[in-house]
């Protein structure tokens, strides 16, 4: 087992970031276990590597709001939704993920449509490897401000500038944007800019 990185932080407000290579399926389903009562950790494996990150606030700010505003687009919408969180998503001996929000619409499925992961660090489209694999049909990573919106077509994960699916295709994208970064100042008004756009 090799340590290939190691990224601490002395402040609340940063993500603790740990990678390390060489981890068989066997090993990490029992440091699985090991974090079972670990509260707001999130566990990673994918290609013999695992990846614990520990959220700091800043993280958990913005999948919070990401997460309300998707919401609060469906309730305005009429749209049914099933807020599955950070629920393991897992194909046994080859990936485990735990995103920071994910969605189900129109009905319960075994895998979420959706699946939104806030970024701090390099390699988002490299995340998209372990979300492939399981076949989750739209990844979202919010990264220094801006959306990536990434759609799976014939087994490929496609860049798009708008959802392709079916019940967010009215969904603006620069609206979305422009309120999330505005519930930095106040969520009040995020939250009522997004549904004036709306009506």
């Amino acid at each position: 087992m090799s340590k290939t990185s190691l990224l601490t932080s002395t402040t609340s407000d940063q993500d603790q970031h740990l990678i390390y290579s060489g981890i068989t399926w066997e090993q990490f389903k029992l440091i699985q276990t090991g974090f079972s009562d670990s509260i707001g950790v999130r566990i990673y494996y994918y290609n013999n590597t695992i990846e614990i990150l520990m959220p700091g606030r800043a993280h958990e700010f913005f999948k919070t709001i990401i997460g309300f505003l998707i919401e609060l687009f469906c309730v305005e919408k009429n749209i049914e939704f099933e807020p599955t969180g950070s629920m393991t998503q897992e194909r046994e001996g080859e990936v485990s993920v735990e995103p920071d929000e994910s969605y189900c619409f129109g009905a319960s499925k075994p895998i979420p449509d959706l699946v939104v992961e806030v970024v701090f660090s390099s390699g988002s489209p490299k995340k998209l490897q372990r979300y492939q694999v399981l076949g989750i049909p739209e990844v979202w990573f919010w990264q220094d401000g801006v959306f990536s919106l990434y759609h799976l077509r014939q087994g490929d994960y496609q860049k798009i500038t708008r959802s392709e699916i079916p019940e967010l295709v009215d969904l603006d994208i620069e609206l979305l944007t422009r309120c999330v970064l505005i519930a930095q100042t106040s969520r009040l008004e995020a939250a009522n800019t997004f549904r004036n756009a709306m009506r």
